[in-house]
């Protein structure tokens, strides 16, 4: 299966990419996609939020099971006004 995962501001940075195409297995969760991208890019295992965690546009938690062509987005909390 493929997902599509898109990254903002800091996490942006640390993977040095806004989107990339990730292969998983069939099963696989938001919280085991998050495991294997700290592994796959070190600078995000310092990470250390309160992210938020959104798929297909409607916000999960990491026990969300992921479905082929998902759209995943990992957001890191933001400030400001």
């Amino acid at each position: 299966m493929k997902v599509k995962v898109k990254f903002f501001a800091a996490l942006r940075e640390c993977v040095g990419s806004s989107e990339i195409t990730r292969e998983i297995g069939e099963g696989s969760t938001v919280g085991e996609l998050w495991e294997a991208l700290q592994r796959d890019y070190p600078k995000l295992t310092p990470v250390n939020m309160a992210l938020l965690y959104a798929v297909n546009r409607d916000y999960v938690n990491t026990g969300h099971v992921l479905q082929d062509e998902d759209e995943v987005v990992f957001v890191p909390p933001v400030s400001g006004g």
